[in-house]
């Protein structure tokens, strides 16, 4: 492990990072709200650090290995969400205190969608973009898109791509080499948010509310322009839209490449996990939308529109909401939180443990009940007409389990700090499965929750985003021997 290395390239993406703070500056610029001022100093101050990281180590080089990827994912994500936050402290009267602003930044980046801010509607016009841009940079992982177009990677961007990209899958390429595999994958990223854009344009969204939305829906964000999210709109054009884009992005985007180059659909239905997520969403959808209407919740039209999305929203961890869903009547609330548990597909921008996972974890459990049965029997686990080595089967019960055990280690450290119990295991859920919206005291928003609280669900966050293994690891003392 080269500490030069792993500074030089910190520098370069941080570099990198500071140019997604100039499209703020044009839209302060085009609305004049009279912040590109501080979106100006936050450019500065975030190209100096990284300079003083890149050019002491400019001649640093040296192939990055597997651990070199794991240190520098979770180094590049706490410095980004970091330095993210500088733009919401400079901001003048929009400006927030410290430790929010950092919550807003990780919230965005890693696409939670959790936020402490109220009157979102009446923030500066560079301060929404900025955040709904947060969100689209993190949904894809802006490390992915700089193995994408930095050469100075080299062949060590495999090792940025496997801790970057979600699921237990992660030696799978799209294409021979890494550099075309990031690039294809951002490609297709970027033509799902402008056909999102123009489709909320088509739906009666101005120009600017669709690109901010196309953004956080294509990403599973949740992020919104308004204090009410998609419910501000009452259109249920905008809703349909809203829900097809957010399960077009909680599938494999290896099944968006596949589509792409082979110019069929007809392997969606043919995967396992896209199957599965179709099949989750409608069960889930059906209970939702006849306990709406057996409880006289809503009417016929409200009680379907409703159900339908947010079992969506939440569902795929987007966080969007049309209605009050911690006001539904009997277990829908918790039902619905157990589902963001499930998340999205490996290789989506959803969050969660991943559907594959669950997957495994069931057809694991069948296959323990078959050997009660027949004892002497060899019984493979398979997915599809594919079997699963022993060993990943096992990394993902140790997934699991460890998921489980930091659950309720921060659900009691959140208690600790006088929240009450609904609050604490909803917002460390919502934080750990980057899904947003919480039940309790932060059924609106986090802004009242304690400073320790929040520094807690940043932590979470962070797990959640780089898939927990990706943080533990790098506190192990096996990681640091030589």
């Amino acid at each position: 492990m080269s500490l030069r290395v792993i500074l030089r390239i910190l520098g370069l993406l941080l570099m990198m990072f500071s140019l997604t703070m100039m499209p703020p500056i044009l839209v302060s610029l085009l609305f004049g709200d009279g912040q590109w001022q501080a979106f100006s100093i936050a450019i500065l101050i975030t190209v100096v650090t990284g300079l003083v990281m890149y050019l002491p180590n400019a001649k640093a080089r040296k192939e990055l290995r597997i651990r070199d990827g794991f240190l520098i994912a979770a180094l590049f994500w706490s410095v980004l969400g970091l330095f993210g936050s500088l733009p919401f402290m400079l901001t003048g009267d929009a400006a927030l205190a410290p430790t929010d602003a950092v919550f807003e930044s990780f919230s965005g980046l890693t696409t939670t969608g959790a936020t402490v801010i109220t009157g979102i509607e009446f923030l500066p016009e560079s301060v929404l973009y900025y955040r709904q841009q947060l969100q689209w940079l993190g949904g894809m992982g802006i490390v992915v898109l700089a193995v994408a177009i930095l050469p100075t990677l080299g062949v060590g961007g495999m090792a940025l791509y496997r801790t970057e990209i979600p699921g237990p899958l992660k030696d799978s390429k799209l294409t021979p080499r890494i550099t075309e595999t990031a690039k294809a994958l951002w490609y297709i990223y970027a033509a799902l948010t402008l056909t999102c854009f123009l489709a909320y344009l088509a739906a009666g969204m101005n120009w600017f509310d669709a690109l901010g939305h196309s953004f956080s829906t294509v990403a599973i964000g949740g992020f919104s322009t308004y204090d009410a999210s998609i419910g501000h709109f009452d259109s249920a054009a905008i809703e349909l839209i809203c829900m097809l884009f957010l399960i077009v992005s909680a599938m494999s985007f290896s099944l968006h490449f596949l589509a792409w180059r082979g110019r069929q659909l007809s392997h969606y239905l043919h995967d396992p996990e896209a199957r599965f997520l179709l099949l989750f969403l409608a069960g889930l959808a059906l209970i939702a939308v006849v306990s709406l209407w057996l409880t006289g919740t809503y009417d016929t039209e409200r009680g379907l529109r409703h159900g339908l999305f947010q079992v969506v929203s939440v569902a795929t961890t987007a966080g969007f909401g049309v209605a009050d869903f911690a006001a539904w009547p009997g277990a829908l609330p918790f039902l619905l939180f157990m589902a963001a548990f499930v998340g999205g597909c490996s290789g989506s921008t959803g969050g969660g443990m991943k559907v594959i996972r669950i997957i495994l974890i069931l057809k694991q459990g069948m296959r323990e009940v078959m050997r009660l049965i027949h004892p002497s029997a060899v019984i493979a686990v398979k997915v599809g007409k594919v079997s699963v080595p022993d060993g990943i089967a096992q990394a993902v019960w140790g997934f699991f389990s460890v998921y489980l055990m930091l659950f309720f280690l921060m659900m009691v450290g959140v208690m600790a700090t006088g929240v009450d119990q609904v609050t604490a295991w909803s917002t460390v859920a919502s934080a750990l499965n980057n899904l947003g919206p919480a039940l309790g005291e932060a059924s609106e928003n986090y802004g009242e929750l304690p400073q320790l609280t929040k520094w807690i669900l940043v932590v979470a966050m962070l797990l959640g985003r780089l898939e927990i293994f990706t943080v533990l690891v790098l506190f192990t003392p096996a990681f640091w021997r030589r």
